[in-house]
C-alpha cells in the first residue's frame, strides 16, 4: 500500500535520499519430485528483480516534461503543479459593446455616428421617450435611422409598445426575432 506522498505523485520526505531500492526475491517454487518417469514436476524459476519505492510496490514511470514547462520540478524529474499559485492574467477588452443614444440638446440624433458603430459591431439603443411632445421630430428621427438601417441591411426593433425605444443590432449580431414580446402587458 503506497502512503500519502505517493497518492499525489511527491517524492516522499522521509524516503533515504529519495532514491529507489532495488530488491531481490525469488519465486518460491514447490517442491521439485521426480514424477513417475524420472523427470522433475515444474522446472526451478529464476530470481526476480523488482524496483521499489521503500514499502514493496513498484514505481510510478515519472512523467515526461513538456517542452515548454517552465514552472518547478520535482526531485523524480516530474512537473509540479502548485495549486496555491495564482496567475493574474491582463484583461481582454470587450470589442463590441451595448451603446445608449438619446436626442442631444438640439433635439438631434446623430445616424452616421450610429451607423459606424453598428458597422463595427456594436448594439445601440437608440430612445426617443425625450421627445414625447414632438410627434412630427420622432417621426422624423424613426424616418432617419430606417434609411440608415436600409443602408446597413440590418432591421431596427421596437423594444416598447410605443416605439419609442429602438435596437438597432450590430453587425454579427443575432436576434430571434420569433419569441420577441414588447412592453409590460405579457408580464402581468
Amino acid at each position: 500500500m503506497g502512503n500519502l506522498w505517493q497518492f499525489f505523485g511527491l517524492p516522499d520526505p522521509e524516503a533515504k535520499g529519495g532514491q529507489r531500492r532495488t530488491q531481490t526475491q525469488a519465486n518460491p517454487a514447490p517442491p521439485t519430485e521426480p514424477l513417475t518417469d524420472g523427470a522433475p514436476a515444474t522446472p526451478p524459476s529464476p530470481p526476480v528483480t523488482i524496483d521499489s519505492v521503500g514499502d514493496g510496490t513498484p514505481p510510478v514511470e515519472p512523467l515526461p516534461v513538456p517542452e515548454n514547462w517552465n514552472g518547478p520540478v520535482t526531485p523524480d524529474g516530474e512537473p509540479f503543479h502548485d495549486l496555491g499559485l495564482h496567475v493574474t492574467r491582463p484583461p481582454q477588452l470587450a470589442t463590441t459593446a451595448l451603446r445608449y443614444v438619446a436626442p442631444d440638446e438640439m433635439k438631434r440624433i446623430h445616424t452616421a455616428a450610429i451607423l459606424q458603430r453598428v458597422m463595427e459591431g456594436d448594439t445601440v439603443i437608440v430612445d426617443l421617450r425625450p421627445l414625447v411632445h414632438m410627434e412630427s421630430h420622432q417621426m422624423a428621427c424613426r424616418r432617419d435611422l430606417k434609411f440608415a438601417c436600409d443602408q446597413a441591411r440590418i432591421n431596427a426593433f421596437a423594444l416598447d409598445a410605443e416605439d419609442k425605444l429602438l435596437m438597432l443590432p450590430g453587425v454579427g449580431t443575432v436576434v430571434d426575432a420569433q419569441k420577441h414580446r414588447l412592453g409590460l402587458q405579457p408580464l402581468m
